[in-house]
Parts: structure tokens; sequence; C-alpha cells
């Protein structure tokens, strides 16, 4: 039987779209998919997709998120 760390040393060989396989796999035992909570992400998704393509709101560029966020945190 392998050992945690055999299994990682084996996983990390692996290509990186099996790697993410492994990932979402190991995750979905610590927090399993739950069709309620997805659908009603989707539903939002789908809303913010429409609202940005319809012009109702505007995107922000990832870099003005983040030196905004890097100016908050850092007082």
């Amino acid at each position: 039987m392998h050992g945690t760390k055999d299994i990682i040393q084996d996983a990390a060989t692996l290509p990186v779209e099996e790697r993410v396989i492994v990932v979402d796999c190991l995750l979905r035992t610590l927090n399993p998919p739950d069709a309620e909570i997805d659908g009603a992400w989707a539903m939002i998704a789908r809303r913010r997709l429409a609202d940005l393509r319809s012009g109702r709101v505007k995107s922000v560029p990832g870099d003005q998120v983040f030196a905004k966020v890097k100016q908050r945190f850092a007082r």
C-alpha cells in the first residue's frame, strides 16, 4: 500500500489534465456537490454574464482590482 508521500509523488508526475481530475475528485470527497447549490450558482453566473453582455454593468480589469485590494490592506 502506498503512503501519502508516495501517492503525492506519483500524482505529481501525471500530466496537468490528469492532476486536475485527481484534485477535483479529492475535493469532492471533502465537499460533495449539491445540485441545488450548483444550480443557484449557475443562475447567478448566467445573470451576471447577461448583465455584462448587455452593458448594464462594466467589467473592471483584474490589475485594478488587485491594486485596490493591496491599497486597502496596506493600511
